[in-house]
Formats: structure tokens, C-alpha cells, sequence
């Protein structure tokens, strides 16, 4: 069952971050369908939260799409290179988002074999948000794309984790000061090999790093 409006456009940007790990994510380009569970996530609040694209009530051509409501994908390219899917919550003019940075393929692995370039080694294959966006077939052009179409979206297959098996960390390449470099808004499920990034045993281990 695809997820529905009322779960994307909840305030908490933070538990939608958490409550994704589980979800099936699938694009379906070309006719060609691939997609997986979701293993990693990271939370962006706008307008306080300093990481973000919105942070401070910024509102440019490029981040527009995180003022629409829950529901749409918001698309940008990191570096000039990487492609990275987010998932737009909250409601319309409140800029939350969701990165995706994990998955673990389940559906098409042979497509995304090819379009990643990877053979031998499938853990590889959505490892990191730039890399999940290539194996899914996602580019820029995909910035707005509504979640309840049939291009992009996530379905709930009643997979849930307990709290033990979620690790909460600090998300990667705060490259600031304050507290919003070390606010634990990156989730991951434990002992996942997709899962990118430094990796904790524990949610303690991760709060003293």
C-alpha cells in the first residue's frame, strides 16, 4: 500500500525520518520498475534547522520544491555530480525534508547492476544517496515528482523496526558549528551492510562520537 498524505504531512520531520526505514521505495522509468527497502535516513527542519536548504527561511528556484506539501519528491545535484532524493513532509510552506540515503535493493537488480556499473557486489549498488539515485534512474528532472503517481513512490509492507535496531548518529558533512552539526537526525538500521557512512553498534556508541 502506498503511503498516504497524512503520514508525509505530519510536522515531525524527525520521526518520518525514522519511521521510513522499512518503507519499499520504487521508481518506475521507462517502463522499467526497481526499487528496495529503505535502510538510511536523514532528517532536514527548515527553517531553524542549519543544514538544511531552507535553513533561516531561504527560498530560491532550487530548494522551491521543499515549500509544497508533504508528498513530492525534491530533487538537487551535490557537488555538480551526485543526484539526491528527498522526500518532502510537513504541510505546504513549512520546507521538511527527508533524505534518502540507503537502500537495499529488492526489485530490478539487474537494471540497476547496469546503470550503476556495479557487478559482483549488490551491497554496493544503493549504498549513499548519489548512488541510489543512479541505480533508481532519478535525476533533477524528477524535482516535484508527486509520491502518488506511478514515476516515484514508497509502500508500507508492514516491515518494522524495533528501537534496538535503529541507530540514531549525527548526519554526514555538517560542515558548520553549533548544535545542528551533531543533532542525531541520521537513522540507520543496525548490522544493514547498504547502510553508508560510519557505521555505530549502538545508539550510545553514536551519541559519544
Amino acid at each position: 500500500m502506498k503511503l498516504s498524505d497524512d503520514f508525509y504531512r505530519r510536522e515531525d520531520v524527525v520521526l518520518i525520518a525514522k519511521e521510513l526505514l522499512g518503507k519499499f521505495l520504487y521508481t518506475r522509468i521507462n517502463g522499467i520498475v526497481t526499487g528496495g527497502m529503505i535502510v538510511e535516513t536523514e532528517a532536514y527542519r527548515g527553517p531553524e534547522d542549519r543544514g538544511s536548504h531552507a535553513y533561516n527561511g531561504r527560498r530560491t528556484p532550487r530548494n522551491e520544491t521543499m515549500y509544497a506539501a508533504g508528498g513530492h519528491v525534491y530533487m538537487y545535484i551535490c557537488y555538480g555530480i551526485h543526484d539526491m532524493l528527498n522526500i518532502v513532509t510537513g504541510q505546504e510552506g513549512t520546507s521538511h525534508a527527508v533524505l534518502i540515503r540507503a537502500v537495499d535493493p529488492t526489485e530490478g537488480i539487474d537494471i540497476m547492476r547496469e546503470r550503476r556499473n556495479i557487478f559482483g557486489n549488490d551491497s554496493q549498488l544503493c549504498k549513499g544517496p548519489g548512488a541510489l539515485a543512479k541505480a533508481l534512474g532519478l535525476a533533477k528532472i524528477h524535482n516535484g515528482t508527486s509520491l502518488h503517481g506511478s514515476e516515484i513512490w514508497i509502500e508500507d509492507r508492514n516491515v518494522n523496526y524495533s528501537e534496538d535496531q535503529i541507530i540514531a548518529s549525527p548526519r554526514i558533512g555538517m560542515n558548520f558549528a553549533g548544535p545542528y552539526k551533531t543533532i542525531p537526525w541520521r537513522f540507520y538500521v543496525k548490522g544493514n551492510k547498504n547502510v553508508s557512512g560510519k557505521k555505530y553498534t549502538s545508539v550510545n556508541e553514536a551519541a559519544e562520537s
